[in-house]
C-alpha cells in the first residue's frame, strides 16, 4: 500500500481542485431547465474517467445518461472478483438560496470543508472512490479486483430508469457484489458499515371543495373548507404516542434483535446534543424506542408538505377551493411499499367526509434492505474502515433510503456494502451542504485497501 498512500497524499490538492470543478455542475435531475447541465456532468465525469485509464461511456436511457466507467482488464482479471461501485451525479435543488453562505455551484474551501450542493450526496463520496482506482493506475499497481462504477443521473428524483438499465445489462453487469458510498458515519471516530436501510414509499393528497374560492364571510359556515378537512385527517394518521394510526401498518414489520439494540447503543450519541442540533424544545417519537431507533430502524409516516388557499402577504378572507398534502413513509424490513400504501389510502378514504372530493396520486417507492452480517466481507469492510480512519467501526442501520440497492439484490443477485462518507451535520437536501475534507482523504485510503481484503475473501 505504500505506493498508493504516497500518491494520494502527493496529490490531495489536485483531487480537490478536480472535485471542485465537478460540483459547478448544476446536475438537477428533478428541473428540466437544467437537463443540459445534467448531460454536461456526465459528459465531464466520463470524461475524467476515460483520462485516469478507465474504459468510459455514457449510456443513454429514457431519462438522464448513466456513466459506465470499467478498470483495465488483463488476461488475470478473469481470475478476480469483480465489484459494482455505485454513485450518482445528479443532485438536489439548492432552494432556499438565500439561507446559503456562499453560492451553491461555487464551491469553497473553508475549515477543512467543502461547501457546495452535491459535495456530500454524492460527488465527493464516489469521486473518493474513483481516486483510490487513479492511484493504483497511475502508479502501476495492479488493482485486486475488476470495478464497474456506475455513476447515474436520476437518484434524486427516485432512479426512474436505472433498474431498466440494470436489466438490459443484467449479463455485462454480472458481479460478486456492490459498493456504495452514499450514507454517512456518526462522527470521524465512528467510522460505520450500514448494514441496513429503510425503504420509502411516497403519495400526494388532494382535497377539492367549491368549484372556486369563496368569500369566507359570504360563504364561510356552509361549505366544508378543504384545508379544515386535510388538517383533520392527517392528525389522525398518528396516536398520541407516536405510532402510526393506519390498520395493518405494522403488520410485517421485522422487530429489532437484542443484538441489534445492543449495536444501536454503541452509536455515539448525546441526547441534548441531538436535540439542540435539530433546534427542537423538545425530542419526539414512537414509544418504547430510542431517538437512534426511531430515526434509523422504525417505520415513519411524515408530512412533507402542505399546500391551501392564499399564501401571498397580508390577508385574503377565503374559503379556498382545495388543499394537498404530500407524504412520504419510511419502512423497514419485511414492510412492502405497494401494500402499505394501499393500508394508508384505504385509511385516507375511510377519514375524508363526503363534503369534499379526494383524490390519491402514489409517487416512488423502494423497500428497506438489510445486508447480512455472516457474509465474510463484513469483516473486510470493517478492516478497510479501521485502516482509513484509525478507528473501530461500528455497525449501522440508516434512516435513509436507497432503492437502487434492492435492485442490485433482485436484478444482479449481489449485496451491496454501505460504506458511507457523510456526516450528521453536512446537510444533504439542505442549504450550506458540506463534505468534511479528512472524510474524503480517509475514505480514499478506506477504497483503496477495500479491493485488497475483498479480493482474500
Amino acid at each position: 500500500m505504500d505506493k498508493i498512500l504516497q500518491y494520494l497524499k502527493e496529490n490531495r490538492d489536485r483531487f480537490l481542485q478536480e472535485l471542485c470543478t465537478y460540483l459547478e455542475f448544476e446536475s438537477i435531475s428533478a428541473q428540466p431547465q437544467h437537463d443540459k447541465d445534467v448531460r454536461r456532468c456526465a459528459e465531464w465525469i466520463a470524461a475524467h474517467c476515460k483520462d485516469l485509464g478507465m474504459k468510459a461511456e455514457i449510456a443513454p436511457t429514457k431519462g438522464h445518461p448513466v456513466v459506465i466507467a470499467q478498470t483495465p482488464r488483463t488476461r488475470s482479471s478473469k481470475h478476480k472478483p469483480h465489484y459494482i461501485v455505485y454513485g450518482h451525479y445528479d443532485v438536489q435543488p439548492p432552494d432556499p438560496l438565500e439561507l446559503w453562505n456562499s453560492p451553491p455551484f461555487k464551491p469553497k474551501i473553508e475549515n477543512n470543508r467543502i461547501y457546495a450542493r452535491g459535495v456530500s450526496d454524492n460527488k465527493g463520496q464516489h469521486f473518493a472512490h474513483l481516486k483510490a482506482v487513479e492511484a493504483y493506475l497511475r502508479t502501476g499497481t495492479e488493482l485486486p479486483c475488476n470495478l464497474t462504477f456506475i455513476i447515474e443521473g436520476e437518484e434524486e428524483v427516485g432512479s426512474k430508469h436505472l433498474t431498466d438499465f440494470l436489466k438490459t445489462n443484467q449479463k455485462r453487469l454480472a458481479c460478486d457484489g456492490a459498493v456504495v458510498s452514499d450514507s454517512g458515519m456518526p462522527s470521524l471516530n465512528s467510522p460505520a458499515l450500514t448494514y441496513g436501510l429503510r425503504g420509502v414509499a411516497a403519495m400526494e393528497i388532494l382535497l377539492t371543495g367549491p368549484n372556486r374560492d369563496l368569500h369566507s364571510g359570504i360563504y364561510g359556515g356552509s361549505v366544508e373548507n378543504p384545508a379544515a378537512v386535510l388538517c383533520r385527517m392527517l392528525a389522525n394518521l398518528h396516536r398520541k404516542n407516536g405510532k402510526i394510526a393506519v390498520t395493518g401498518f405494522y403488520d410485517d414489520v421485522l422487530p429489532l434483535s437484542r443484538k441489534e439494540r445492543s449495536e444501536i447503543k454503541k452509536w455515539p450519541y448525546r441526547e441534548e446534543a441531538y436535540r439542540k442540533s435539530v433546534g427542537v424544545p423538545a425530542l419526539f417519537g414512537e414509544s418504547g424506542y430510542s431517538p437512534n431507533e426511531q430515526r434509523s430502524a422504525r417505520p415513519t409516516l411524515e408530512i412533507n408538505g402542505l399546500t391551501s388557499g392564499y399564501q401571498g402577504e397580508g390577508s385574503k378572507t377565503i374559503v379556498p377551493s382545495w388543499a394537498s398534502a404530500k407524504l412520504t413513509l419510511r419502512l423497514v424490513p419485511d414492510q412492502k411499499p405497494k401494500r402499505i400504501l394501499q393500508a394508508v389510502k384505504k385509511q385516507l378514504k375511510t377519514l375524508c367526509p363526503p363534503t369534499v372530493k379526494m383524490k390519491i396520486t402514489e409517487g416512488h417507492y423502494g423497500e428497506a434492505y438489510l445486508f447480512p452480517l455472516d457474509d465474510p466481507r463484513t469483516e473486510a469492510a470493517l478492516q478497510a474502515l479501521k485502516f482509513g480512519f484509525g478507528k473501530d467501526p461500528i455497525l449501522l442501520r440508516e434512516g435513509g433510503s436507497i432503492p437502487i440497492v434492492n435492485d442490485f439484490k433482485k436484478i444482479l443477485g449481489v449485496d451491496t456494502l454501505l460504506l458511507g462518507l457523510a456526516l450528521p451535520d453536512d446537510n444533504l437536501h439542505s442549504p450550506n451542504e458540506k463534505f468534511d475534507i479528512r472524510c474524503f482523504e480517509r475514505g480514499m485510503k478506506m477504497s483503496a485497501f477495500l479491493w485488497q481484503k475483498l479480493a482474500q475473501n
